[in-house]
């Protein structure tokens, strides 16, 4: 699927004021992206698509391969790489080296918005599944009041069944939440502003894409 996309970072939430409703917004600072690499259906590659670089780092932080991948495209290192697929036509209006910014996109526009989720660590059923844990408390029931239950059945199968609901690791996955609304576009700033939440902490890394599903009834701002 083509679609054109930015890499930014999460600054936080705020509100804004629509009609007289109070809108909670999430305020994303989307590049600028650097074009890394330019791929097209007659390279090796075979197919057509841009590599987008974000937030410069030191040369000392970044591997010797991707050292000499940056000196190629004779731009600095950059902390974050992403590739978007888009038309083949689209790509050669970009060049190597060129800033992309956030006038891709436009108020009111449907998107999708992907990030890392806030780690909890090892957690148990009762957190991570929201389970309701031991139905009694008392009459000799020891240390089985937040636990799983019974996991088996018996010597047949002997194991364990797949999709076992069980304590583990919760959170620090890539979500990405679904048609969003760009409620504002700052280009002297380079920000966007998206109605509702967007995964992951302040600071963490985004990226924002134009939507994948056929978006719904778009609402115009008031």
């Amino acid at each position: 699927m083509n679609r054109m996309g930015l890499i930014g970072k999460k600054l936080g939430m705020t509100q804004i004021f629509e009609d007289g409703a109070r809108i909670p917004v999430t305020v994303m600072e989307l590049g600028p992206n650097v074009v890394v690499q330019k791929k097209t259906a007659h390279t090796k590659d075979g197919y057509a698509s841009i590599q987008l670089g974000y937030d410069e780092v030191e040369h000392r932080k970044v591997t010797k391969p991707m050292l000499g991948h940056f000196a190629k495209a004779d731009v600095k290192p950059m902390r974050v790489l992403k590739e978007f697929r888009i038309e083949a036509d689209a790509v050669e209006s970009y060049g190597v080296g060129q800033n992309v910014v956030a006038d891709i996109f436009e108020e009111n526009e449907i998107v999708d918005a992907t990030g890392i989720s806030k780690g909890k660590g090892f957690q148990g059923v009762v957190r991570r599944y929201g389970m309701k844990g031991a139905k009694q408390a008392t009459h000799g029931t020891h240390e089985q009041f937040r636990h799983v239950g019974s996991i088996g059945c018996r010597t047949t199968p002997g194991e364990v069944h797949k999709g076992k609901r069980l304590p583990g690791h919760m959170g620090n996955k890539t979500v990405t939440t679904q048609n969003v609304r760009i409620v504002k576009v700052d280009l002297e700033n380079n920000r966007v502003l998206v109605r509702g939440s967007v995964p992951g902490p302040k600071n963490g890394y985004v990226v924002l894409r134009k939507s994948a599903k056929k978006p719904g009834r778009i609402y115009q701002a008031a």
